[in-house]
């Protein structure tokens, strides 16, 4: 079991540590309802430093970020990110990424904790011409400030104008007293923030005076558990969930990332794929009677027919019903098509909606 630099922080917080993607995290502090409405409401701030870094070099840097992505990695200008996913060759996905443009011969990758290793093998084979992969995953670590308050709670720490920092847009600068910090305005609540890279040996010092300067404005630790019920309420897709090796990209509504524009793996093969039209769709709903909706719970029609199976659910902390997505035939897709998820034995009724769950 891998533990990250602050594992011994949050035990003295009296975190509940579990075993995830083979580290050891803190899943909760105070309780999940809690954590996730001090991120909707004020400013918490998450370690998810299990997650990967990789960093592609050189003058072939671009054409290999091409090569490996379904996004066009060409449009980025220096300090812009993108979402996107490595497709693999089945008509699957490898790992959904960020990539991240430090300047033409230099970009960064964040991947999942889960398939750090899997993901740099597979896009290593890629490598022709002049370009040096590196897997910085072990150096660095991660820390996501999140909330609406989370901006003006830390921009007492950097010079840079956390405000004017645009989504998805990135700058390294000096933070919490540390040079050389990647200040990135991307995160995976939905409720505004940014996140933070930083060499494995500064992060004790960057955390305490994260939570230093946001005492006064109500910040609090947050754990994986509440990580997952505030990107739920959001409709982002979790790998292993909405998406996998086995799961059609178009079906999991990521043509929005997929760009025909250039080359890719497996490019021909989607392409085909979509102009035959997809047969299942990844759809979010809502209970409208009572119930928690769960991962692998089955989707069934109103004569009680399986038509498909729960990806991720929960019980909404900010909508107080249970929420949810799974994949279904293009047919039952249709916003405010009526669904019923089987919860232990019991056809409870669901209408298909449009993500995202939670509308600020």
């Amino acid at each position: 079991m891998k533990q990250v630099p602050l594992n011994n922080v949050h035990i003295a917080l009296g975190a509940k540590m579990v075993p995830f993607a083979g580290f050891n995290m803190p899943v909760q502090y105070e309780g999940v309802n809690i954590e996730h409405e001090t991120v909707r409401n004020g400013v918490g701030v998450f370690d998810v430093s299990h997650m990967g870094l990789f960093k592609i070099t050189g003058s072939d840097a671009l054409a290999f970020a091409q090569k490996v992505t379904s996004n066009d990695v060409a449009v980025l200008i220096d300090g812009k990110a993108q979402y996107g996913y490595f497709p693999n060759d089945k008509g699957g996905v490898v790992d959904d990424i960020i990539t991240y443009r430090v300047n033409e011969n230099e970009y960064l990758m964040v991947v999942n904790a889960s398939n750090i290793e899997k993901d740099f093998e597979w896009i290593s084979q890629f490598k022709t011409g002049n370009v040096t992969l590196e897997n910085l995953s072990d150096a660095y670590s991660l820390l996501a400030v999140q909330g609406p308050k989370a901006n003006e709670a830390m921009q007492s720490l950097t010079d840079v104008n956390l405000s004017e920092l645009k989504f998805y847009h990135f700058t390294v600068g000096n933070f919490a007293g540390c040079n050389d910090v990647i200040i990135s305005a991307t995160g995976y609540t939905g409720s505004g923030g940014f996140e933070i890279y930083a060499k494995n040996e500064n992060i004790v010092t960057i955390w305490n005076k994260i939570m230093e300067a946001g005492a006064a404005f109500g910040i609090k630790p947050i754990g994986l558990a509440a990580r997952d019920t505030l990107r739920l309420e959001m409709g982002y897709c979790l790998y292993g969930n909405e998406i996998t090796d086995e799961t059609s990209p178009l079906e999991a509504g990521l043509g929005w990332v997929t760009k025909f524009t250039k080359d890719f793996v497996n490019a021909e093969n989607l392409k085909a794929e979509k102009e035959a039209g997809i047969k299942n769709k990844l759809i979010g709903f809502e209970l409208i009677e009572r119930g928690i909706p769960r991962h692998d719970y089955e989707i069934v029609d109103k004569d009680g027919n399986i038509i498909g199976k729960v990806t991720s659910g929960t019980q909404s902390p900010s909508l107080g019903k249970g929420i949810g997505m799974g994949y279904v035939p293009v047919a039952f897709s249709k916003e405010d098509s009526e669904i019923f998820i089987r919860i232990r034995k019991n056809d409870v009724k669901a209408k298909v909606v449009k993500t995202p769950f939670y509308k600020k």
